[in-house]
């Protein structure tokens, strides 16, 4: 993929373009935003890497001002922010996924290889796996162009895995990230919605595969 990574800080900069290049991608560095919109304006891009907090123009008049001048690379937002209007926001202005700091750069790349999956123009929050259709937006998932029920953590624990396809997550992560540390859970809570997940799933082109003694992997297959 050709990458255009918008980030200011040195260190996270370097990281994410040192891991990007190793796996085999050309990435350019923009360490603000005028200079993330001239890099846009002269080139063709696969993807974007966006930093949200950057001098000058942050990443919401970024990504509005790329929106509008028709450039339909995928843009993936990361961020300090976590409340979820802010989420919403970046979806809403065109962002196609967003990864909250700290993140593991394996999961940024995985993510960057998902989003190149998407149909090429495809700049919504929609994902498509076959015949499961996700918007991560709406949060809304159907099948073969019937609407699933979900519930919130139904939905919470596809996205992650999904974020993650072919990979594995770990048990003690999912637990962190669906339920809230004032949940009085156990495991057996996690494995309840994994089942409830996969009988809603079934048929479809993503199977929820257990990684015996570690966690779960979400996998495509054609159909």
């Amino acid at each position: 993929m050709r990458i255009l990574l918008v980030e200011d800080n040195p260190d996270i900069g370097d990281a994410i373009e040192s891991k990007l290049r190793a796996t085999g991608h050309s990435v350019e560095w923009a360490r603000d935003g005028e200079s993330a919109l001239k890099w846009v304006a002269n080139g063709d891009w696969d993807a974007i890497v966006l930093d949200i907090m950057l001098p000058g123009k942050d990443g919401f008049a970024v990504l509005r001002e790329l929106r509008a001048a028709g450039c339909e690379a995928q843009v993936l937002v990361v961020t300090a922010r976590s409340e979820i209007e802010d989420k919403i926001s970046m979806l809403d202005l065109g962002a196609d996924d967003y990864l909250v700091k700290p993140f593991d750069l394996r999961e940024l790349e995985a993510r960057l290889r998902a989003l190149m999956r998407r149909p090429a123009g495809n700049t919504s929050s929609l994902a498509q796996y076959g015949d499961l259709s996700v918007d991560i937006a709406g949060r809304n998932v159907s099948m073969a162009g019937r609407p699933l029920d979900l519930g919130r953590r139904e939905f919470r624990l596809l996205e992650i895995l999904l974020g993650r396809l072919g990979q594995t997550v770990l048990k003690e992560r999912l637990m962190n990230q669906i339920f809230s540390q004032d949940d009085d859970v156990s495991l057996n809570a996690l494995e309840l919605q994994v089942s409830r997940l996969r009988k809603k799933l079934l048929g479809s082109s993503v199977d929820i595969v257990t990684v015996r003694g570690v966690g779960y992997q979400a996998r495509y297959h054609e159909q």
